[in-house]
């Protein structure tokens, strides 16, 4: 695990923006792997800024989201799917059909889950995945419990993820209370990490991510046996290390 410390979001979003920028060089036809949430947004403006300057081009690669509200239609101003195209896809060539966000509102999530699963198997894999981590220590809407679930499964949220996410509705008793997320075993198999950690309010979690026993109970600690994870913290993140 390599930790890379920046004084400015601004720094990190560029950082992380030139890693995504060298992949999709590397192999214009790149899967990757988006998150959600305010850690990300910096990477998002930076990746926006590459391509208004003609030096990214998106028009061949795949993308796949790590998660979804249950309950929320893609349209709903609060959905994983209204995030994105504001922040990201409205704002580049990636072609919609080249889209993959979880659904939450399948009658049968198991069997749509599965089938999320099987995309990504489909498309080779991610070759790189964002991720952000909860104040808990969890990835995607992995939360902390008594394993490592392996693929996009539904999960309940914990009661600090929904205040956490409150921000985004206009209060806590309209966040959803389950959510559909690519398992840690998805997540693990990506060829590449990048985790972005801002704020006092996750130097705990960075803390158990990196020096802290390999345990579900901090979800993002199963990070430390992945050969590629690039951490991206700013230092009141990094301050406890």
């Amino acid at each position: 695990m390599n930790l890379v410390v920046y004084p400015e979001k601004r720094q990190i979003g560029q950082a992380a923006a030139m890693m995504f920028a060298a992949q999709l060089l590397k192999n214009p036809r790149s899967v990757l792997g988006f998150a959600t949430g305010s850690s990300p947004l910096p990477v998002y403006e930076s990746l926006t800024a590459l391509y208004d300057q003609g030096l990214l081009d998106f028009s061949k690669a795949v993308s796949f989201n790590l998660d979804e509200y249950v309950g929320l239609d893609r349209d709903h101003p609060a959905s994983y799917h209204a995030f994105m195209q504001q922040n990201l896809f409205s704002k580049i060539n990636l072609p919609q059909e080249n889209i993959h966000i979880p659904s939450g509102t399948e009658s049968d999530v198991e069997q749509s889950a599965k089938a999320y699963d099987a995309s990504i198997a489909a498309c080779g894999g991610i070759d790189l995945q964002i991720l952000g981590i909860g104040n808990n220590g969890h990835i995607a809407f992995n939360e902390p419990c008594d394993c490592f679930p392996d693929g996009t499964h539904k999960v309940q949220l914990s009661e600090s993820t929904i205040a956490a996410n409150a921000r985004f509705f206009d209060s806590a008793d309209q966040v959803p209370r389950f959510a559909v997320s690519m398992g840690i075993g998805s997540i693990m198999r990506a060829r590449q990490i990048i985790l972005i950690a801002t704020g006092k309010a996750k130097a705990e979690a960075v803390l158990g991510m990196v020096k802290g026993d390999i345990t579900p109970r901090c979800p993002a600690s199963i990070l430390q046996l992945h050969p590629c994870v690039t951490v991206f913290a700013d230092p009141d993140a990094a301050a406890l290390l």
